[in-house]
């Protein structure tokens, strides 16, 4: 489990995917916490891939200014993600539903090589 440090005594932010503009508004960094497996299947396009028990270890590499759409499959990893970060000062909110909710309100994603983007 991720180290909250404080994250606990504050509500994680998150958002419907229905209230997420499409196209993502400039600045936008979606961060995908799924495994590889995962994100090979199915991603948001342009997101930053970052397995969950790695984002400690990289959270150099996340933005820190910038708005920051956390996403796993069904919205409990992005949600520890989301706290984690949040903690650590990270303009982050997760995706309620993840990218279940994603994929059924048939918002775009691409996947590795030539297959059919879908949610695994």
């Amino acid at each position: 489990m991720l180290d909250y440090v404080g994250a606990m005594d504050k509500a994680i932010s998150e958002i419907h995917v229905d209230d997420v503009p499409a196209p993502l508004p400039p600045g936008v960094v979606v961060l995908d916490v799924r495994e590889q497996f995962e994100w090979e299947a199915g991603h948001i396009e342009h997101a930053v891939h970052v397995p969950l028990m790695q984002v400690p270890q990289r959270l150099d590499e996340i933005p820190i200014g910038q708005p920051i759409l956390v996403v796993c499959k069904v919205g409990s990893r992005s949600a520890q993600a989301t706290g984690f970060l949040q903690a650590n000062g990270r303009d982050a909110v997760n995706l309620a539903g993840g990218m279940m909710s994603w994929e059924y309100a048939g918002r775009a994603m691409v996947a590795s090589g030539d297959a059919e983007p879908m949610v695994a």
